[in-house]
């Protein structure tokens, strides 16, 4: 979008750098010329009550993807739990506008949603979990994902209060984190804000 045409809005969540020079970033209309901060507080007052956990052993790659779907289905938060640094190239600066957290291990993200009462749904193919679909998300949750390849640790299938995959037809063992994550994360949407 180009500069603002006509007389500038009296609002103080318009940038006037924006309105002067243009909005290029990628936002949807309604938040265009607004300032960064007040997209974030508009977001604020209507975010999901799940949470995104991500295990970070290896630098996966994914992790950008993941945040950036957390923000399309307005995620409370995403968890970062592992090593600090992450590729943010995938979030297409979408972390900017979702509050992300580290934590340094399982524990860390276990105190965090115990302390809340939140429960920790795992997303992983192993023997004990269930079809997402047959399984009563909860409104208020955390969903545990693992990285590409080795899925989630141990400690952390042990710690979740559930463990639930998405069910395969075809010859692969597993799929993508990232679609894992954008399908899971749908299938809560589904279920507790239909409209």
């Amino acid at each position: 979008m180009g500069p603002w045409e006509g007389e500038w809005p009296d609002d103080d969540r318009y940038d006037p750098e924006l309105l002067a020079a243009g909005d290029a970033r990628n936002v949807v209309d309604g938040y265009r010329y607004w300032r960064m901060e007040a997209i974030v507080a508009d977001l604020d007052r209507r975010r999901h009550p799940f949470s995104v956990a991500i295990e970070n052993w290896q630098h996966d790659l994914n992790i950008g993807s993941i945040v950036r779907t957390a923000n399309a289905f307005l995620a409370e938060t995403v968890h970062i739990v592992g090593r600090r640094r992450w590729n943010k190239r995938g979030a297409m600066v979408t972390d900017r506008y979702q509050h992300v957290v580290h934590h340094d291990d399982v524990g860390g993200l276990l105190a965090w949603a115990r302390e809340r009462g939140v429960p920790v749904v795992a997303v992983d193919n192993v023997a004990r979990s269930v079809p997402v679909e047959t399984f009563a998300l909860p409104e208020r949750c955390v969903l545990l994902f693992g990285q590409e390849g080795p899925g989630l640790t141990a400690e952390a299938l042990a710690a979740a209060d559930a463990v639930v995959a998405i069910r395969q037809f075809g010859s692969t063992r597993s799929i993508n984190a990232s679609a894992a994550a954008a399908i899971v994360m749908h299938e809560w949407i589904r279920r507790h804000d239909p409209a």
